[in-house]
C-alpha cells in the first residue's frame, strides 16, 4: 500500500473534529438529501495578532469514508487561518493531505470545499452565534426532509436514545 493510501486509510479510521460544535460562529451545509451526501461544517473564530481567525472547525457527515476523510484534514487545514485565506482552498488544497484522491471520489473534496465556503459566506462569517440563534445549530439530521416513501425516496427514521 502507498503512502497515500496509508494517509487515507489512517483517516478514515481515526476521523479528526467530528461532531457539532456548541457555539459555533458559523455553520455551512451542502448536499442532497436524494444522493445521500450531505456535510455541515461548524467553524469558531478567535481574535489573534488583531484580525479573527478559524480557532476550531468540525463537521458531521452523510457521505461516504473519503469524505469523512477530505473534512478531517481540511478541519486541521483551515486552522488559524483568516476567512479570507481559507476561501482560497479549493477541494485540491484541501484534500493534498491525502495523497491524490481517485476520479471517482473528486466529489468529496468538492463537497467539504463547497460546505467550507458556505460557512464562511459573507452573510455567516465571522458573525458570533447570538442568543437568538439558540446554544447550538440544527444537527445535519434537521437539513434532511422526511421523504415519502411512496415516491420511491429513502425515508431516514431518527433513534430516539
Amino acid at each position: 500500500m502507498s503512502d497515500s493510501n496509508d494517509k487515507l486509510e489512517e483517516a478514515m479510521r481515526n476521523p479528526q473534529n467530528l461532531g457539532e460544535m456548541d457555539g459555533a460562529d458559523a455553520v455551512g451545509t451542502v448536499g442532497s438529501p436524494d444522493c445521500g451526501d450531505m456535510l455541515r461544517m461548524w467553524v469558531k473564530f478567535k481574535e489573534e495578532n488583531g484580525k479573527q481567525v478559524i480557532d476550531k472547525a468540525t463537521f458531521q457527515s452523510f457521505g461516504c469514508q473519503t469524505a469523512i476523510a477530505v473534512a478531517s484534514v481540511a478541519t486541521e487545514m483551515i486552522k488559524g487561518k483568516t476567512v479570507t485565506e481559507a476561501l482560497a482552498m479549493d477541494s485540491t488544497t484541501l484534500s493534498e493531505p491525502l495523497g491524490p484522491l481517485p476520479p471517482m471520489k473528486i466529489h468529496c473534496g468538492q463537497l467539504v470545499e463547497s460546505a467550507l465556503k458556505d460557512a464562511l459566506s459573507e452573510d455567516k462569517a465571522p458573525a458570533a452565534a447570538t442568543e437568538s440563534q439558540g446554544p447550538m445549530a440544527p444537527s445535519l439530521i434537521d437539513a434532511i426532509p422526511q421523504s415519502n416513501p411512496s415516491k420511491g425516496k429513502v425515508k431516514i427514521v431518527p433513534i430516539e436514545g
